[in-house]
C-alpha cells in the first residue's frame, strides 16, 4: 500500500507532546511491514532549527483561502534511520512563528487558515503530482479537513477519486473549534454547515468534520475508544462518535524500543535489562538522589513523575496526597515537569520543607526524564482521562512499576497487582478506578508496602512489565489491518 501520514507534529522535527512521537515512529513501522510510507507536516520555525537535513523542492502551492492568496512551496526530509520520506509545506507567513498553535496565553488567531491551507496543499501536492496514494492517514484537527475536502470540493479530481482516509483522534479535548464567520477559509460549501457534518453549537468544528467525512475513525487505545461515545469523555461528540460507531477502532500507541530502552539509554549513570535490573537501578537511584538532594536510601520507595502538571493528569489529587502523607510516610519523590502555576508553586514549597523527601524540577529534560524513569521504583499517573499514555509503557520497559488509575490506555495496559494477578503472574502495576485523593492514596500505599515487604513478589512485579512487547510493531499491524480493509 502507499500511504500518506498527515500531521502538524513529527519527532523529531516538531512536538509538544505525544502525537510527535506516534507521527515519528508509526510510519517507520509500517514500512518495515513492506508499504510505501510518507510523511508530511507544516513547515514550523520548530521544524527548521530541528538540526535535521531539510531540502526544498521543485514543488509550489498557490491558494486562495477566503480573501487572501497564498502562496508557498514544499520541503524535503527523512525520518532519521530510516528511508521514510517526510515532506513540508514551508508557508511563513502562517507557519514561521514562535510556537506551534499559539502563545501561552491563547491560541493564534488565524488557526483555521493556517491549518485548512496545510490541508488544501496536502490535496494539491499529490492530485496535481499525481502522487500514488491509496490511504490518507489524518490525525488530529489540524489535518481533519483532508476527508471532508476529498469528498467535496476535490471530489472531482480523478487524481484523488479512489484516495481512501482514516482520521485518528490522540485527544477528544481538542477539536479545532472556530467561529462560524470561519467557514468560507476551509472553500468548502455552507450547505455542509449542519448539525449532522460540520456545524457544533453555531461553531465550525473540525474535528468533528473529520470523524464525519472520514471513511473511518481510530483512536489511541481500546478502552478510550469506548470512553469517548459517553458523554462523560466525549467532550461533546459522543453522539457522533456512537453514529461512527462500526467505523471506530480503539489501537494502542506503541513505544519505540530504539529510543526508549534502559540496555541502551545514554542518559543513564549504568545500563540495565531484565536480568540484571536490580544492580542497575540500584546505581541510577543513587544517582539521582545525589542529584535532586534526596537522602541515599536504597530501601526507601522513589517515586516518579514527569509531564505536564494540571489537571488532566491527576494533580488535583497528587497535590491533596502530598500534603497528607508527606509528614508522615517515608517515600520519596522525583518530579519533573511544569503545567499550572499553583501546583508549581506547592511542589517548589514541598521541596523546601522536605528537602531529602521532594525532588522537584519546574521545566523539562529529557535525559533527566529519563534518569527519573530508570531511578524511580514505581511511576504515577492517576490521570482523570488518559487516551493512551506513553510513560507507563516506558516506565515497564524501566522497571519502574506504574501506579495508575484505570482509564483509557492505562487501563488496557496496567494489569493491578491484586492477589490473584500476582499468582497468575500477569500482574505489571497497580491500578484504583474511583477519582478520589483517597483512593489513590490507599494505592500507593498498598504499592509501598508491597516494595518493602516482599522482595520476591516486586521482583516478580518488575521482571513481567520488563518483558512485555508494547513496540509499534504490534500496534502497526492493526493499522494495517484498518488500511487494508478500506481498500477492499
Amino acid at each position: 500500500m502507499k500511504i500518506l501520514v498527515a500531521s502538524s507534529e513529527v519527532a523529531p522535527f516538531a512536538k509538544t507532546g505525544g502525537l510527535a512521537d506516534v507521527c515519528g515512529a508509526l510510519p517507520i513501522e509500517l514500512a518495515h511491514l513492506d508499504h510505501d510510507v510518507s510523511v508530511i507536516m507544516p513547515a514550523f520555525r520548530q521544524v527548521r532549527n530541528c538540526g535535521q537535513n531539510i531540502k526544498p523542492t521543485e514543488v509550489t502551492f498557490s491558494l486562495e483561502i477566503g480573501d487572501r492568496h497564498l502562496s508557498g512551496r514544499l520541503l524535503q526530509s527523512q525520518l532519521p534511520n530510516s528511508n521514510v520520506k517526510i515532506y513540508f509545506v514551508e508557508q511563513a507567513e502562517l507557519f514561521d512563528r514562535p510556537q506551534l498553535y499559539g502563545d501561552k496565553a491563547q491560541d493564534y488567531e488565524d488557526n483555521c487558515v493556517r491549518f485548512t491551507f496545510f490541508c488544501r496543499a496536502v490535496l494539491q501536492w499529490v492530485s496535481q503530482a499525481v502522487l500514488p496514494v491509496d490511504v490518507i492517514h489524518c490525525n488530529d484537527w489540524q489535518a481533519a479537513l483532508i476527508p471532508a475536502l476529498l469528498k467535496t470540493q476535490f471530489s472531482g479530481d480523478p487524481n484523488l477519486a479512489s484516495i481512501r482516509t482514516l482520521m485518528s483522534i490522540h485527544n477528544m479535548a481538542y477539536q479545532g473549534r472556530f467561529g462560524h464567520g470561519d467557514m468560507p477559509f476551509t472553500g468548502i460549501d455552507w450547505k455542509y454547515f449542519n448539525w449532522r457534518q460540520m456545524e457544533f453549537h453555531g461553531d465550525l468544528n473540525l474535528l468533528k468534520t473529520g470523524i464525519v467525512f472520514a471513511d473511518a475513525v481510530s483512536t489511541v487505545s481500546p478502552r478510550y475508544a469506548l470512553e469517548i461515545q459517553t458523554e462523560e469523555y466525549g467532550c461533546g461528540l459522543d453522539a457522533v462518535l456512537k453514529q461512527r460507531g462500526d467505523a471506530l477502532h480503539g489501537i494502542l500507541n506503541g513505544v519505540h524500543y530504539d529510543l526508549w530502552d534502559p540496555a541502551v539509554d545514554r542518559s543513564l549513570p549504568q545500563n540495565y535489562g531484565a536480568d540484571n535490573w536490580q544492580n542497575g537501578k540500584r546505581v541510577c537511584k543513587r544517582v539521582l538522589q545525589a542529584k535532586m538532594g534526596l537522602a541515599q536510601k536504597a530501601d526507601v520507595p522513589l517515586i516518579g513523575m514527569i509531564g505536564r502538571i494540571a489537571d488532566q493528569k491527576g494533580w488535583d489529587l497528587v497535590a491533596k496526597v502530598l500534603e497528607t502523607r508527606l509528614p508522615q510516610s517515608e517515600e520519596q519523590w522525583a518530579i519533573l515537569g511544569t503545567g499550572d502555576p499553583r501546583y508549581e508553586a506547592l511542589l517548589v514549597s514541598l521541596a523546601e520543607r522536605y528537602p531529602t523527601r521532594v525532588g522537584v524540577q519546574i521545566g523539562f529534560s529529557e535525559p533527566l526524564a529519563r534518569q527519573i524513569e530508570a531511578a524511580s521504583d514505581m511511576y504515577l499517573m492517576p490521570s482523570l482521562y488518559e487516551p493512551c499514555g506513553l510513560n507507563q509503557m516506558y516506565s515497564l520497559k524501566y522497571g519502574s512499576v506504574p501506579v495508575v488509575r484505570e482509564t483509557g490506555g492505562l487501563a488496557d495496559t496496567i494489569t493491578d497487582a491484586t492477589k490473584e494477578n500476582r499468582v497468575a503472574q500477569t500482574a505489571n502495576g497497580f491500578s484504583f478506578t474511583n477519582y478520589t485523593p483517597a483512593d489513590l492514596a490507599a494505592t500507593i500505599e498498598r504499592a509501598c508496602q508491597l516494595f518493602m515487604d516482599d522482595s520476591q513478589q516486586w521482583q516478580q512485579l518488575v521482571e513481567t512489565g520488563m518483558r512485555q512487547d508494547w513496540s509499534w510493531r504490534q500496534s502497526a499491524k492493526h493499522y494495517e489491518a484498518i488500511f487494508q480493509e478500506l481498500l477492499t
